[in-house]
């Protein structure tokens, strides 16, 4: 019976070292700061959303900052505000300018930062969401917003690590929006001539072939009939012979 026990504990032990490892290396994973959601059009505007879960066991998330991509400026970004969050933006100068609804801008936000009051940090086992509208986006692949999340601890997770094609996820991925090519406007394809196919030809002489055979048809009908009558006006003149 002991050993039976024995056995018994050893297996569920490594049952549990096989899950712990599994569920360990998914966790982390799928913990990041991301953006949601995670494509857009290219020259358009776009409402998108810093989702910013909590990892800690024992603090809050106080701060969050997210810096735009210094190649892929936007002239127009706004934020949407967050109970119990105050947000500053900063910029920076632009050159060439961004030209926005027809205007020439010479600066663009670099930056925008999240900062928690009172007590309204993401708390252990929380998330949460911090909405920003921006537009036109750029025309490139896909924008990297490096971010930095800051705990009631000290702490401060950095969401910096670009993503490499092919290559698995980093440990540290910053949040990335893939952008897509706008579509072509509908009508705007050049309309080809019809051509007549053969078919079409073998159609028409059929049914003038046919549009022939019967007027011929009725014309012979008609010749009939005026010969018909003929012969019996004839007929009724001629006088009868005696026998």
């Amino acid at each position: 019976m002991t050993r039976l026990r024995r056995t018994a504990t050893a297996a569920a032990a490594l049952a549990f070292t096989a899950a712990t490892a599994v569920l360990g290396f998914a966790g982390p994973a799928s913990a990041h700061v991301t953006v949601n959601p995670k494509e857009a059009t290219q020259g358009g505007y776009a409402r998108v959303a810093f989702r910013v879960p909590n990892e800690s066991d024992t603090a809050s998330t106080t701060k969050l900052e997210v810096v735009l991509p210094e190649n892929a400026p936007v002239g127009s970004v706004s934020t949407m505000p967050v109970p119990g969050w105050t947000v500053t933006t900063e910029k920076r100068k632009v050159d060439p300018p961004i030209e926005v609804h027809g205007s020439q801008l010479t600066e663009a936000v670099s930056k925008i930062t999240w900062t928690a009051s009172g007590d309204a940090g993401v708390k252990p086992g929380q998330f949460q969401e911090f909405p920003v509208s921006m537009g036109p986006l750029p025309q490139v692949d896909s924008m990297v917003f490096k971010t930095l999340q800051t705990y009631s601890d000290g702490n401060i997770s950095r969401w910096i690590d670009d993503p490499a094609p092919g290559a698995e996820e980093p440990e540290h991925p910053a949040p990335v929006l893939t952008l897509a090519a706008a579509a072509a406007p509908s009508g705007s394809a050049t309309p080809t001539a019809a051509v007549a196919s053969p078919d079409d030809d073998d159609d028409d002489d059929g049914n003038g072939l046919a549009v022939g055979l019967g007027v011929a048809g009725l014309v012979a009908g008609l010749a009939g009939l005026v010969l018909g009558g003929l012969a019996f006006a004839r007929t009724r003149r001629e006088p009868v012979a005696k026998a």
